[in-house]
């Protein structure tokens, strides 16, 4: 059994990273729909059902974009799973104000039934498995059997299965689990990302076999006179 939403919720979630729910209007929930639909035509026929969302290195905004993204593939109609599986540093749970206290790692080392740590968000149609307690050793629990078999039933479950990992340069858990994942996604935060760090995690995905379908550049600044404010009538400047 699902742990409910109203048993889960804080009141201290609205921010940039549910945006695309509280304010679908915006020119940021625009943004996220372009990334889906990208998404969406990037596959080539093959579904891309199991995506990581990672970065080079830290405060990129992969995280904010992970959730905005899950939750525009909601609204589209999709059962959506978000997972954090960001084992050192978790940050699902606050974004979508659920509780942390069981998750992924309880499945991974208890075998915690999958309902049992799974949360229903206030999205329709999206769920969080959030991280749990940190565990001592990530990367080998990211690589395990369990882990595995995690992929396994949610691929049975929901449409689409969106994952959180560390930033990839810093430790190695994103490659550890970027192999058995359909598509990654590096998330590239503009006038912060290093160039030399890119690169070097873009490398270290594509040696590990990784399907890497594309980048998102974060937070740069769009003149308002596009044909976004054509269409909704406002002006202003705006960051995605």
């Amino acid at each position: 059994m699902t742990i409910k939403r109203e048993d889960s919720i804080n009141n201290n979630h609205k921010g940039l990273g549910t945006i695309t729910h509280w304010h679908p209007k915006s020119p940021f929930a625009e943004a996220y729909r372009t990334l889906r639909t990208s998404i969406h035509f990037s596959s080539s026929g093959q579904p891309l059902q199991t995506l990581l969302i990672t970065s080079a290195g830290p405060s990129e905004g992969k995280s904010t974009t992970l959730a905005n993204l899950a939750i525009s593939m909601a609204q589209a109609g999709g059962r959506v799973l978000v997972v954090d599986a960001d084992l050192r540093k978790p940050s699902q749970h606050k974004i979508f104000g659920a509780l942390n206290g069981a998750g992924l790692t309880n499945w991974l080392v208890e075998g915690t039934p999958l309902d049992e740590v799974i949360q229903e968000t206030e999205v329709p149609g999206l769920w969080i498995l959030p991280c749990g307690p940190i565990p001592p050793n990530p990367s080998e629990l990211l690589g395990s059997r369990r882990m595995e078999d995690l992929l396994k039933e949610t691929r049975a479950r929901f449409d689409t299965v969106l994952f959180d990992s560390p930033p990839v340069v810093a430790v190695t858990d994103a490659t550890v689990l970027a192999p058995g994942m359909d598509g990654v996604v590096l998330v590239i935060r503009a006038k912060v990302a290093r160039i030399d760090m890119t690169r070097e995690a873009k490398e270290l995905l594509e040696k590990t076999g990784a399907r890497l379908i594309g980048v998102v550049l974060n937070a740069t600044h769009l003149p308002a006179d596009d044909y976004y404010y054509y269409y909704y009538g406002e002006k202003r400047r705006r960051t995605v």
